[in-house]
C-alpha cells in the first residue's frame, strides 16, 4: 500500500538563506528540525551520502545530498518504519520571488504496516513537520504567522510515549 505524505511552506526568503537552514539538518546547530520537542534528527557522521541514523525509533540513511537543495534519505528497514520501502527528502525549491521548503514521504508498505502509519505515526509525524516548518520560518525571521497546533491525538500519544518511557526506566511521568 501506498504511503505518501507532503509537506511545504512558502518562504518569503532568497535561496540561500533556506539553503542554509537546511544543511543544518542532524548538526549541534540544527535549524530546521524542531529537536525542542522531537527526538533529534542524529547520524553516524555529519550530513553527507551514506550517513546512517535517523530520529528515536525512526531510522533511516542519507541517500542523496545537494547542499543547500535535498536531502534524501531512504528508509533502513528497521525500526519504527520496519516494512517500509521508500524515501523522505527535504527540498528547497526557488521559485520567482519565494522558496518552497517541503517535506515528502514516497513510500510502499504492506497492510499491517502501512495501519501503523495511518494511525500512529503520521500524526505524529504530521505535527513534527509543520513544527519544523514553523521553526524554519522562525529562523529566517518571517513568521510563523499562525504557529501549528497539536490536535489531541498527537498530545495523548505523546503522553502515552512519556508514561512508557517513565515505565520502562523507573520514573513517574
Amino acid at each position: 500500500m501506498k504511503i505518501w505524505n507532503v509537506h511545504e511552506r512558502r518562504l518569503d526568503a532568497p535561496p540561500e538563506r533556506v539553503g542554509a537552514i537546511l544543511d543544518t539538518l542532524s548538526s549541534k546547530g540544527d535549524r530546521l528540525w524542531p529537536h525542542d520537542n522531537w527526538p533529534p534528527q542524529q547520524f553516524d557522521k555529519p550530513l553527507g551520502v551514506g550517513a546512517r541514523g535517523g530520529h528515536g525509533p525512526v531510522r533511516y540513511a542519507v541517500s542523496a545530498y545537494v547542499p543547500g537543495r535535498i536531502v534524501e534519505y531512504r528508509f533502513d528497514g528497521t525500526g519504527l518504519t520496519a516494512g517500509w520501502d521508500g524515501r523522505h527528502l527535504f527540498e528547497a525549491i526557488p521559485r520567482r520571488s519565494h522558496v518552497i521548503l517541503r517535506h515528502t514521504i514516497d513510500a510502499a508498505a504492506d497492510p499491517k504496516t502501512w495501519l501503523t502509519w495511518f494511525f500512529m505515526v503520521r500524526p505524529m509525524h504530521n505535527a513534527l513537520m509543520e513544527d519544523a516548518l514553523d521553526r524554519a520560518e522562525s529562523r529566517l525571521g518571517i513568521g510563523p504567522k499562525k504557529p501549528a497546533r497539536w490536535g489531541w491525538w498527537v498530545r495523548f500519544m505523546r503522553r502515552m510515549a512519556a508514561k512508557k518511557a517513565a515505565e520502562s526506566t523507573g520514573k513517574s511521568a
